[in-house]
């Protein structure tokens, strides 16, 4: 029974074994192979965000940001970020974190931005951030920790100017949390769950900026907390907003009395459900206060807009109206607000966004006696509510600035144009992102206006439709292709997203200052394209399917290296090849092109030249050492030796030998034709008799091969040299001056000496023959063969004095009968 115990225990403790061994292997392989994220781009900005990461990865030295955001690292060791000194923006949001060394950001003495937010810290240590003197911007959102620590985190954040803190899990807020902390631009805190709060907290912070409190449990279970907090932070000059409140009534209300007695001036509700009721008790608590401004962001309204039982409140300093994202419930029951008159008729901005408003009847419209401004974008608006909104042509809104209906179902452009005509004080005009698609031959304008935005609709073709008196134009994200209407004072003109195959002409924009031409099917753009525009100064042309020529790098490198006189604004991440395929996706200032791309006529014209003169020189050098001599030879000798094996072949199929047709084969230059006729000839064919009247043995008549007598005409000449070559027992070359140096057509027959001696034949049956003193030297070098037989073979030379001419012919005889005597 012990045995199988014995091995089951041993065979866990090997697993046990195993299981530390490879975790411990895991851990080796974690630190010595520590991933890496090379996503930097040129301004040393690492994005390593979304990749999957467990542990910091390493990047370069040099970065000056790292974005590490949701990722999955849940932890940063001490060495993670060594070396990084220049490093000035880290984000680590959205990972998991959990454990922070505490010496892990010592190294970052340069750190101006931290994000820490939406990770799982349950608690914060003021050694995180004892060395980072530089930090500008800390965001602590949503972790959870439930208090700040003791001792104050911040103390050593001298330049601290924007701080984010808190979360679900905060529920204690101490005096002298926030030590250290003296001056702040932004400062959020999301304390929905507090239930603890020491009034001053906040309050030692001066200058403060915008302030933002997220505050839903206090207001509904502890106004007292939530008052506190409100009247630390509240000043005239700082914008506060409050996130996530429920107003019910007369209680939920009461935290504002405090900002109310501060006098502020700019007040916020983002994310709020308010009642009748509770708007009623605000303006009441706000009576007399010098708000200037009264945003409204993300608002459900529960009641019905019976709101009249303010009326006697003073709002008087009421400049702005600004509201956005609201949620009716009861909205067939709502009021059309006429009962408003009391709060309509001061403010001179309203802005309604996004609110489903199909229509603002013509009375609400004549309560906004000072309305300079007014916003009703991405609403409901038709064509037919809007003559209604803007009462026709009834002089009302006469003080109007600044109209936008951008957002809205609006179809008719010329209807828009007329509404507008009778604003005589009208400068900004947005009507993007509607339904427009045709734009008419002609439209009335208000001679003031100067900016019209008709971005977003449907245009395929611009008209004098459009007004002489703009100075800025936005036509982005239209169908346009071209743009030829002349505009003398337009500054600014913005064609993004459009179908422009090329730059439109400057010549209608005499006076054009920026031009933005992104996101079209531009394919390059260069000087000459730009020299009809006086006096543009900014062009953003990116984001096009760029051709990277020669003519188009070339020139976009000079100007985002500043060397021309047009800045490039987009900056040069916008500037990517997408053709010739081998420069796709490279960034156009990093392309390099070749001198044989970017020159190509110069290129081929030097090269030409030089080809031409490397084609005469080598032409010169072949000349001079007989290539072409020796090139013709060649190929003849081939052509040749292969007839010759086919008649050898044919020869070897009759089994018959090679008939012997002739003594010998004369070869000689045709100037030397008068001594073969003259001497040679009569001397061995037809010799004379001996002086007994009988010729002797060594006086036989020989049979002697002539070309101009015995080749056969038709035949390639080569192959009649090598018949009789063939045909004959001894070849004899009659040596001389003009043979050596005999004309080039005569090669044919000066290559019967090349078959000869790297043929069959042996060096015997070559006779020599000298007409004059010759020598090896004077031999042309091209007949190696010649010069090697003369420096090995005894030749006979013709003599001058006739009483040895005998012996000269005798010898001769006996050499072609194969005599050695």
């Amino acid at each position: 029974m012990r045995r199988p115990t014995s091995c089951s225990s041993s065979l866990l403790f090997i697993l046990v074994l195993l299981f530390l061994s490879e975790s411990w292997g895991q851990r080796l392989n974690t630190d010595n192979k520590k991933p890496s994220c090379d996503h930097c781009n040129q301004q040393l900005f690492c994005n390593c965000s979304h990749n999957g990461f467990t542990s910091v990865p390493s990047v370069t030295g040099s970065a000056l940001s790292l974005d590490l955001s949701f990722n999955k690292i849940t932890a940063v060791t001490n060495d993670d970020l060594t070396g990084h000194t220049q490093l000035k923006v880290l984000d680590l949001h959205g990972n998991g974190l959990a454990e922070i060394h505490p010496s892990a950001f010592d190294s970052l003495w340069s750190l101006e931005q931290l994000d820490l937010s939406y990770n799982q810290l349950t608690m914060l240590n003021y050694k995180w951030f004892s060395k980072l003197e530089a930090l500008q911007q800390l965001n602590l959102l949503n972790n959870p920790y439930s208090y700040l620590g003791s001792p104050p985190v911040f103390g050593a954040l001298v330049r601290l100017r924007k701080l984010a803190l808190g979360g679900p899990s905060l529920n204690e807020l101490r005096r002298g949390d926030l030590s250290g902390v003296t001056q702040l631009e932004e400062l959020t805190v999301h304390a929905n769950n507090l239930t603890s709060y020491d009034a001053g907290t906040l309050a030692h912070i001066w200058p403060l900026g915008h302030v933002t409190l997220s505050l839903h449990g206090p207001f509904l279970t502890n106004v007292t907390l939530a008052g506190a907090m409100i009247d630390d932070v509240s000043y005239p000059e700082t914008p506060i907003i409050l996130k996530d409140i429920h107003l019910i009534g007369v209680q939920s209300v009461q935290p504002f009395s405090k900002a109310a007695k501060r006098r502020i001036r700019y007040l916020t509700l983002h994310n709020v459900s308010v009642s009748d009721e509770a708007i009623v008790d605000l303006l009441v608590v706000l009576d007399g206060v010098p708000l200037t401004k009264l945003t409204i962001e993300d608002v459900t309204l529960t009641g019905e807009g019976w709101w009249e039982k303010a009326s006697k409140t003073d709002h008087k300093s009421i400049d702005e109206f600004h509201i956005r994202n609201v949620v009716i419930l009861d909205v067939y029951k709502f009021t059309s607000l006429l009962q408003l008159g009391f709060l309509l008729e001061y403010p001179r901005r309203v802005s309604v966004i996004n609110a489903k408003v199909f229509v603002m009847p013509c009375l609400t419209s004549h309560l906004l006696k000072n309305l300079q401004y007014l916003d009703l974008s991405d609403n409901l608006l038709t064509d037919l509510t809007l003559v209604e909104t803007l009462c026709g042509t009834t002089q009302t809104l006469m003080d109007i600035r600044v109209l936008n209906f951008s957002g809205n179902a609006l179809k008719s452009l010329s209807t828009v144009s007329r509404l507008v005509t009778k604003f005589s004080k009208l400068t900004h005009l947005d009507i993007s992102r509607t339904g427009y698609s045709f734009m008419p031959s002609s439209c009335p304008w208000p001679s003031t206006l100067r900016f019209l935005n008709i971005s977003g609709a449907k245009f395929t073709a611009i008209t004098p439709c459009l007004p002489k008196t703009l100075e800025v134009l936005d036509l982005s994200n239209n169908n346009l292709k071209d743009f030829t209407l002349l505009l003398p004072v337009l500054r600014e003109l913005y064609l993004s997203g459009n179908k422009f195959l090329r730059l439109p002409s400057g010549l209608s924009f005499p006076n054009l200052q920026t031009l933005t031409i992104q996101s079209n099917t531009l394919n390059m753009f260069g000087k000459t394209d730009l020299q009809s525009y006086q006096r543009l100064e900014n062009l953003q042309a990116g984001q096009n399917k760029f051709v990277c020529s020669c003519d188009f790098v070339s020139f976009v490198q000079l100007e985002l290296r500043g060397g021309g006189g047009i800045e490039l604004t987009d900056g040069v991440d916008s500037y990517i090849c997408d053709s010739p395929f081998y420069l796709q996706g490279q960034p156009v200032d990093q392309v390099r092109l070749s001198v044989v791309m970017c020159h190509q006529v110069l290129f081929v014209s030097v090269s030409c030249g030089l080809a031409l003169f490397v084609a005469i020189l080598l032409s010169v050098v072949l000349w001079r050492i007989h290539a072409f001599w020796y090139l013709k030879m060649i190929w003849a000798w081939l052509k040749t030796k292969r007839n010759s094996r086919q008649r050898q072949q044919r020869r070897d199929k009759a089994d018959t030998e090679a008939l012997i047709s002739f003594d010998a084969f004369v070869s000689y230059s045709e100037r030397d034709a008068g001594w073969v006729e003259n001497f040679l000839v009569p001397e061995l064919e037809e010799p004379s008799e001996s002086s007994s009247g009988t010729r002797s043995a060594s006086h036989q008549p020989l049979t002697l091969c002539l070309h101009k007598r015995d080749f056969l005409p038709g035949q390639w000449i080569v192959d009649n040299i090598m018949n009789a070559i063939e045909r004959s027992r001894r070849t004899v070359f009659i040596l001389s001056e003009n043979f050596v140096q005999s004309d080039w057509c005569r090669y044919e027959l000066d290559f019967s000496h090349f078959w000869l001696f790297e043929g069959h034949a042996t060096g015997e049956a070559a006779i020599l023959i000298l007409l004059e003193p010759l020598s090896k030297d004077d031999v042309p070098k091209r007949f190696y063969k010649l010069r090697k037989l003369m420096s090995s073979t005894t030749y006979l030379e013709w003599p001058q004095e006739d009483e040895k001419r005998e012996e000269f012919w005798r010898s001769l005889r006996n050499a072609l009968r194969g005599n050695d005597n």
